[in-house]
């Protein structure tokens, strides 16, 4: 008997639950005839921005574009520094060099996995203008700490909350704290679209016209530009997938988070280290990261049962080849690498099954080395 597979995600359940309602929304915007800019953005940004207790949501096409075009609203550029966890996808780093800024890496605390906000202060120079905190695999950022850092030194704060969509810190969404914040909407997120897309969201109405206009080639109105801009727009159609979804995230997130507590409460394995939850937060485990010496035989035991896993991020951004112009060597961000040597992320998604979730379970507690 062939043993089943468990992938490490799927959309199987998602897809199934909301077919009619993303089937509408594709005749819709298909029937209306206007692709671009037109209602369908427009009631997704309102609705996002509720949802995540903001004034303003400006939808564009991903969430690297996300986030850079926050930096470049709020005047970053060529010469100024911006603090970012030494452990993310590198996407965070991107949108900061993006703009001619420098990304200076701070180490996360390991049981997290976000960056550790006591070794912000001393990453601060005279040329430090922004923190970007990464509320990494669903897992909010010490925010309290990191805004006190933020406002002793006057810098601006950018929130990375491409992985965390929905998720709470002391009761407020993520995306709320900073002076913008990034998403994005890449398929496989908790709040995913079907394609590329991102949004950024923010409480200041001039950053946020600032940010519409440099995704829209640098223009407030049409063939009127008043800056060197980009081309980064939400589309019609991924905008009314979006709002089709939205609906649904917060009970897709209780999902994960069930699933979450089981493997937290039943997976007992010594050389497995379970990832810790900062208090007062609330996770939506986008991701469930653990930590194993033995990585690499952990990962090749779950696949000799069927198991998908993935590593997320197995080379740290600082020994990555975009990144040898900073010249950090080698051991200069020993948790981060440590993290890179030893990560390893199982199946979590919407829609697994119980069998599929003591699979996983037993699986790992199986393992000996």
């Amino acid at each position: 008997m062939t043993m089943e597979k468990i992938p490490f995600v799927s959309f199987e359940a998602v897809q199934r639950e909301l077919d009619c309602g993303l089937r509408d929304a594709f005749e819709r915007v298909y029937g209306r005839e206007w692709y671009i800019g037109g209602e369908e953005d427009a009631s997704f940004e309102h609705a996002f921005a509720g949802y995540c207790g903001v004034s303003c949501c400006v939808g564009c096409g991903n969430g690297l574009d996300a986030l850079m075009l926050s930096l470049k609203a709020l005047g970053i550029g060529q010469g100024d520094e911006v603090i970012v966890p030494s452990n993310t996808f590198i996407a965070t780093a991107l949108a900061v060099s993006y703009v001619g800024a420098t990304p200076v890496f701070v180490e996360p605390r390991i049981e997290t996995f976000n960056i550790d906000p006591d070794l912000i202060e001393g990453a601060v120079t005279a040329r430090t203008k922004a923190i970007m905190p990464v509320h990494l695999y669903g897992q909010p950022a010490e925010m309290d700490a990191i805004m006190a850092v933020a406002r002793n030194y006057g810098l601006m704060v950018v929130e990375d909350c491409a992985q965390a969509h929905g998720a709470r810190y002391k009761s407020r969404r993520v995306g709320s704290f900073g002076d913008a914040a990034g998403f994005s909407f890449y398929p496989g997120k908790n709040l995913g679209a079907l394609g590329d897309a991102g949004a950024v969201t923010t409480d200041d109405e001039s950053l946020a016209a600032r940010v519409r206009a440099l995704g829209n080639y640098g223009s407030d109105r049409k063939y009127h530009h008043i800056y060197q801009g980009n081309n980064s727009r939400l589309d019609e159609l991924q905008a009314a997938f979006l709002a089709a979804k939205l609906p649904a995230l917060d009970r897709m997130n209780a999902e994960r988070r069930r699933i979450a507590r089981r493997y937290l409460g039943e997976i007992s394995n010594p050389k497995v280290a379970l990832p810790t939850v900062i208090e007062e937060a609330e996770c939506v485990w986008h991701i469930f990261a653990v930590r194993c010496k033995e990585r690499d035989a952990l990962d090749a035991h779950l696949s000799g049962l069927g198991i998908q896993t993935n590593r997320h991020y197995p080379t740290p951004m600082h020994l990555q080849g975009a990144y040898t112009s900073l010249h950090i060597p080698e051991g200069a961000l020993p948790v981060a690498e440590r993290i890179s040597a030893t990560e390893l992320s199982l199946p979590i998604f919407y829609g697994m099954t119980e069998h599929q979730i003591d699979r996983v379970i037993d699986g790992v507690n199986s393992f000996e080395g």
